[in-house]
């Protein structure tokens, strides 16, 4: 017997069996002899003890009284049922039962001694209410259905987890006042009804231990782990958003529980039969492949030689080897794969193919170390829940999709928000189109928008591009001289006495200015020519061996060539490239809150970027020239933030260079067109194009009459070609300036006459560094006003 009663409850238990006892005395005066003199026999034993019909309220007496009891109660607890059965006498709600068939006493043995029965997710707010209800019922005649799944959670003996529904029934129980209880009027019933979460309240109505429960009830256990484990795998499947979260879910000690196998474990692998390769999933989570092991990727046809893999999709069943050691033995030609599961101690295994929309995506395996627990008779358990775990793996792979997708259009072919609507507006129309005629696909054109354009330039990057690799080849022929010396000490070979003479003749071009196809000749005599006899010379003697060694350790492993300089400059070129466009990007959200307006940006040497303005980007919102002024200020400000960003980045960079930035501002509306076939806006027109040309041109401009370039590292340059353009940009920077954000020096001159466009010119102003690596806040057009009010 065990006893768990809760402390905070409105009824007092007492196990009585009057009930029974009165059931007794009525068998006792019937006319069947051996029904009357068997009840009789029972009333005998049982009248020495009184508190058998009075209640016994210790539940520790119950012991003594075990089995008489347990003939009180034979009708009920039937011995021939009591391996069968999981039955026990027990007050409802009340972690307590007695009288328990040996089915209920073997399952709870197996739990282990220290394993406590309660029921599963049942709080002390719900019990307290569970038992007023009880005697709402009980008492006053009502008919509450307070009734939900109750269950009880018990591990058995290989420490699988078993779940068993809870049936009461009440018919042996009675509900009795006590002198605490508080007559329940309608009213009370009415409100009570009508707050199930204010426990205060029943508390009120039904203090505790003012009620008693008498009798006892009678409690079955179902055996439900089957369909609560399938139960819980479909709502975790449901409910979570990746199925790597599924899998950290104790997804294992579900199917266990199904399956009833402790040593169960899952696997999946994904398919690509594009490729005929098994891969492991972009799950990230706990679940491995055991059809790949400790491998990333393999072919199909070396796991499935012999077709069967073909044989799996065609019949879109379960591979079960039952017995992977009698398999061996019954299928030496299939010997490998098995082989394979062996030496990872599986003895028996489903693999379950996962078909959506005849789509294979893989394959579940479900693997154990013990020969025959899994085989083609349980493998049907699947069925129950293949088509969620299908469902849910689709819907993963879905999202990554979406993922990639989202990624390729951002980073490769983004077609921004702002013009978003015009491409699905012509989309919309070819899908309402569909079937009833064909539509040939339009151009999208904006009309009457004003450009803006910026770049922040590396200063100089082709000279610190051949700089870099100049030091590196350089450093290599220095490493090859000092090894082909060292050869040439222990044989004087004619051959690598000319090669070092090659290779100082390549030093010596190296150190003057370096050509276009010098770095390609150097890598193809080094690979070609040089390598081959060091690696011939490998095997000469020790000494030899060890510098050959060292050499060929201090290369790049990619290119087999030295890879100092040129690396440190790919990553600071990289590191600037990425820091700027976040940067801008974060700067571009507050600025289409301005007005929405189209955003591209491009990495070169540095990150470019071109703003499109206008009623026909956003012809929902209501255009004004000021916001075109907004979006000047705004990018003057985003120019200034990302150079100071590159102030602060500037000391951790492994390559030491300066940057350069420039604005260019045309006050003409142009048009810009989608480019089909290169999927991107450009200008469209020839007077448009006059733009364009000024764009591409203007970073590696002089000033008109100098051969000093109009771009200098820590000022920021403004190229213009009318007057008024001139007189709206000073206001920005005397604002600017201001606010501390640029210097107090404007420099005014002419740009050099470019093909085509002449007439340009340029203020130039510095930009004044903040060490903070807070952001500047960003200045509006309407505080500008605000300032020049007040001046």
């Amino acid at each position: 017997m065990d006893s768990e009663q809760d402390n905070s409850t409105p009824l007092i238990a007492r196990i009585s069996f009057h009930k029974v006892l009165e059931t007794l005395e009525e068998i006792a005066e019937s006319d069947v002899d051996y029904r009357s003199n068997y009840a009789k026999a029972l009333l005998k034993h049982a009248e020495p003890f009184p508190e058998l019909r009075e209640g016994i309220a210790d539940f520790s007496e119950l012991e003594k009284h075990e089995k008489l009891i347990k003939n009180l109660l034979a009708d009920l607890f039937p011995t021939a049922l009591s391996k069968n059965e999981i039955k026990a006498a027990a007050i409802p709600f009340f972690n307590f039962t007695f009288n328990r068939t040996e089915r209920f006493d073997a399952i709870l043995e197996n739990a282990g001694e220290d394993f406590g029965i309660t029921i599963r997710d049942f709080e002390d707010h719900e019990f307290y209410i569970f038992c007023c209800c009880l005697i709402l019922n009980g008492y006053y005649g009502r008919n509450f259905d307070f009734s939900k799944p109750l269950f009880y959670d018990i591990p058995d003996n290989e420490g699988i987890m078993k779940h068993y529904r809870i049936l009461y029934n009440a018919d042996f129980l009675e509900i009795i006042p006590t002198e605490k209880a508080i007559p329940i009027t309608d009213e009370d019933i009415n409100l009570l009804m009508d707050n199930y979460d204010n426990l205060a309240m029943w508390k009120e109505k039904f203090p505790q231990e003012s009620w008693e429960v008498r009798g006892f009830g009678i409690i079955s256990l179902f055996d439900a782990t089957t369909e609560i484990a399938i139960s819980n795998l479909k709502t975790n499947l449901l409910v979570t958003e990746e199925f790597k979260e599924v899998a950290e879910a104790n997804f294992e000690g579900v199917f266990r529980s199904i399956y009833k196998i402790s040593d169960l474990h899952i696997g999946f692998t994904e398919v690509n039969l594009e490729d005929n390769q098994f891969k492991l999933a972009p799950f990230d989570s706990d679940i491995k492949s055991h059809i790949l092991k400790d491998c990333a990727e393999m072919s199909c046809n070396a796991v499935f030689k012999d077709g069967s893999l073909e044989k799996l999709l065609e019949d879109k069943k379960y591979f079960v080897i039952s017995d992977v050691e009698a398999y061996i033995k019954k299928h030496p030609e299939k010997a490998g794969f098995a082989q394979h599961l062996l030496s990872q101690n599986i003895r028996s295994c489903i693999l379950t193919p996962i078909v959506k929309n005849d789509k294979l995506l893989g394959f579940i395996e479900l693997v154990s170390s013990r020969p025959k627990e899994l085989n083609s008779i349980n493998a049907n358990k699947l069925d129950y829940i293949l088509p969620f775990i299908t469902d849910t793996i689709e819907r993963y792979y879905s999202e990554l999709q979406n993922e990639i997708d989202a990624i390729i259009q951002n980073e490769y072919t983004a077609i921004h928000h702002s013009v978003y609507w015009k491409f699905k507006e012509e989309a919309l129309k070819h899908i309402h189109a569909r079937g009833k005629e064909e539509l040939a696909y339009k151009e999208i054109v904006f009309k009457e928008v004003y450009p803006l354009y910026g770049q922040i330039d590396i200063k100089g990057s082709s000279t610190a591009r051949n700089e870099s690799i100049e030091k590196d080849l350089i450093l290599q022929i220095e490493k090859l001289l000092s090894v082909f010396k060292f050869i040439y000490k222990q044989d004087k070979l004619p051959l690598i006495e000319q090669h070092i003479y090659e290779l100082e003749k390549m030093e010596v071009e190296l150190k003057s200015p370096l050509k276009a196809d010098t770095e390609g000749i150097v890598q193809m005599y080094i690979t070609n020519e040089i390598h081959p006899v060091l690696k011939h010379f490998d095997t000469s003697n020790t000494e030899v061996h060890d510098r050959i060694a060292a050499y060929f350790n201090s290369l790049d492993s990619k290119i087999k060539m030295v890879y100092e300089s040129r690396k440190n400059f790919d990553e600071t070129l990289s590191m600037i490239n990425k820091q700027m466009a976040a940067v801008l990007d974060q700067k571009q959200v507050e600025a289409q809150a301005f007005f929405p307006h189209y955003y591209e940006r491009f990495k070169t040497d540095g990150v470019e970027h071109n703003l499109y303005i206008g009623a026909s980007i956003s012809p929902k919102h209501s255009y004004s020239p000021i916001y075109l002024n907004n979006l000047r200020l705004w990018q003057l400000q985003a120019m200034c933030e990302m150079e100071n960003e590159y102030y602060r980045l500037r000391p951790s960079l492994p390559y030491d260079l300066d940057v350069t930035s420039l604005i260019l501002v045309f006050s003409s509306p142009i048009s810009i067109r989608f480019r089909m076939d290169e999927k991107r806006f450009d200008v469209d027109g020839t007077y448009n194009a006059r733009y364009e040309v000024v764009k591409k041109r203007i970073d590696k401009s002089n000033i008109k009459g100098t051969t000093d370039r109009i771009t200098e590292k820590g000022k920021i340059t403004i190229v213009y070609s009318q007057k008024q353009e001139e007189a709206e940009y000073r206001r920005y920077i005397q604002y600017m300036q201001h606010n501390n954000m640029l210097g107090d020096e404007i420099e005014t001159f002419e740009v050099e006459d470019l093909q085509g466009v002449t007439g340009l010119k340029a203020l130039r102003v510095g930009v004044l560094y903040n060490s903070e690596e807070k952001p500047t806040e960003t200045l509006s057009y309407d505080d500008l006003l605000k300032e020049l009010s007040h001046k």
